[in-house]
């Protein structure tokens, strides 16, 4: 795609977010005042989840390498490399039977309309702050108490050196999964990260490869858990880039 139609791409992002996060946002926002009515949140989310994603052009092919199965009956903490904001759309795509909560940045909070949202169906971590990066756990116990498996982006975040494969990992996920032996379920995303940069003169319309690696479960050392994610990601993107 050339650079201006780079750019009308973008600028149709925004306009579907706005429809989308409108006509769906509303409702996921009444609905989440009150935990039992978030089953039906959730679906409004899914929904939104899909739209942004096919609605930019964007597919994806999902390849398992593990014979391990999800189990609809379990909560899991879902981990994934982390290139693009499309990849956010993926996991609650990818989970049809589990109600996700993502962690994620509080500087979301400060987008219009999506912010107020965002805040009423994630948990926020202040990266800056030991102390909110500390409470996260506690929060996320909450969260797994009402149903909900949790998604993390274990590199905390897209590094600004876009020649870097994976970036180190961060102990949030695997010290949860120890804590609350909860089984991490391992995601590659493969091709987003050109399909959907963060650089708007970029990007094409694409199919995006989805390789399910395995399910991890809890183990007494976290290290020993971030250690076997990383490796098996890392590979993952070594192999089938």
């Amino acid at each position: 795609m050339t650079t201006i139609l780079n750019y009308l791409w973008r600028i149709w992002l925004i306009i579907i977010a706005f429809v989308l996060t409108i006509a769906l946002g509303i409702p996921v926002y009444i609905l989440s005042f009150n935990k039992k009515n978030y089953k039906y949140a959730y679906k409004l989310i899914r929904l939104w989840c899909f739209g942004m994603f096919f609605g930019m052009g964007l597919r994806y092919e999902l390849i398992n390498l593990t014979d391990k199965k999800i189990d609809k009956n379990r909560q899991y903490v879902v981990i994934s490399n982390h290139t693009s904001i499309m990849d956010i759309m993926l996991p609650c795509i990818l989970f049809p039977n589990h109600q996700l909560c993502y962690v994620g940045k509080k500087e979301l909070v400060k987008i219009p309309i999506f912010g107020t949202i965002y805040k009423r169906i994630c948990v926020m971590v202040d990266r800056s702050s030991a102390r909110s990066r500390a409470d996260v756990y506690r929060r996320c116990a909450e969260k797994m108490e009402e149903g909900n498996s949790i998604v993390i982006f274990p590199e905390g975040g897209v590094p600004d050196d876009t020649s870097i494969m994976l970036d180190e990992f961060k102990d949030g996920a695997f010290t949860l999964s120890s804590k609350h032996h909860s089984p991490i379920a391992v995601f590659t995303f493969i091709g987003l990260k050109e399909m959907f940069p963060f650089d708007h003169s970029k990007g094409y319309p694409g199919k995006v490869k989805v390789y399910f690696n395995d399910i991890l479960e809890p183990a007494d050392s976290p290290k020993n858990l971030k250690l076997s994610a990383f490796e098996t990601i890392k590979k993952t993107l070594i192999e089938h880039r």
